[in-house]
């Protein structure tokens, strides 16, 4: 018998307002204004994992940490991954390397004096490690991150590297040192990589064409990343006024069937935290 590769399942843990889809109708000094849903989302899939029996990346935003720090005790304390989705869900390529660097090192600590626990792994807001912000794992081997999972190799119109390699590999930064990079999957339909492993993806295909396109990411032994966010299970939050129908179809487009769509993901595959599918793989070592 053969066994099925092991999944990664990783949840990108900020509020509604935080996405770069509304970006331009919210300014991040108002974010507090906000009336926060994150706490009660994350909590929400926390309980989903525990009756799946499934253990997860929570990639945790520094600004909901600083704020939460209930949340991330309550995810570690489940037995997941706490990683790092940076401070302030800026485009990566739209900072400056001091402003990334400070706030990749304060989100790190953040974490760290939480938990109690050395944190592994970084994501990048939107996926922004781009041909255009490159020396981002520069900073990310000198904060002493041992894997990230942010290149897309898609075209898009925020993020994507095409020509990035898909599976899970050790890259070796502009400075000579080395970090595991996990790819957001794709699966190559006719020669096109099209994105298939979470997010707007995951709520705009039906769950059918999902799953298909996962189990031909397994059937050729290989092991995909999927993500999601806590505001994508929870159809009843606050609508933010924007002009951009984009922006409104990304965000707001299936809403009402992820939460269920997430529960067939967690039974159909076999899913655990991205640091276990990178120890499995022996790209990283078994945590002490």
């Amino acid at each position: 018998m053969i066994n099925k590769p092991l999944n990664a399942i990783s949840i990108d843990v900020e509020d509604y307002f935080h996405v770069n889809a509304f970006a331009k109708d919210i300014s991040q000094k108002d974010w507090d204004t906000f009336s926060t849903r994150v706490a009660r989302n994350t909590d929400k899939l926390i309980e989903l994992f525990a009756e799946a029996g499934c253990t997860a990346t929570f990639f945790v935003l520094g600004w909901v940490a600083e704020r939460f720090p209930e949340v991330v005790r309550r995810i570690d304390k489940a037995g997941h991954e706490v990683a790092s989705h940076g401070y302030s869900h800026q485009l990566i390529y739209s900072q400056s390397i001091e402003t990334f660097r400070e706030e990749t090192i304060k989100s790190k600590s953040l974490l760290e004096d939480i938990t109690g626990k050395k944190v592994r792994g970084y994501r990048a807001a939107s996926y922004s490690i781009t041909d255009a912000s490159l020396w981002a794992f520069d900073v990310l081997t000198e904060a002493g991150f041992e894997y990230d999972s942010s290149v897309f190799p898609v075209r898009h119109d925020v993020y994507g590297i095409t020509d990035f390699p898909k599976d899970p590999h050790c890259h070796t930064a502009a400075n000579g040192l080395d970090i595991v990079e996990f790819p957001i999957s794709t699966c190559d339909i006719m020669g096109y990589s099209l994105p298939v492993a979470g997010g707007g993806y995951f709520r705009l295909y039906p769950y059918w064409f999902t799953r298909y396109c996962l189990n031909r990411i397994n059937r050729a032994n290989k092991s995909f990343v999927f993500y999601l966010h806590p505001w994508e299970v929870d159809p009843e939050q606050p609508r933010v006024a924007t002009d951009s129908w984009k922006s409104k179809f990304r965000h707001y487009n299936n809403l009402s069937k992820c939460e269920s769509r997430l529960k067939l993901l967690v039974r159909d595959f076999e899913m655990t935290s991205v640091e276990n599918v990178l120890v499995d793989q022996s790209l990283l070592s078994k945590r002490i």
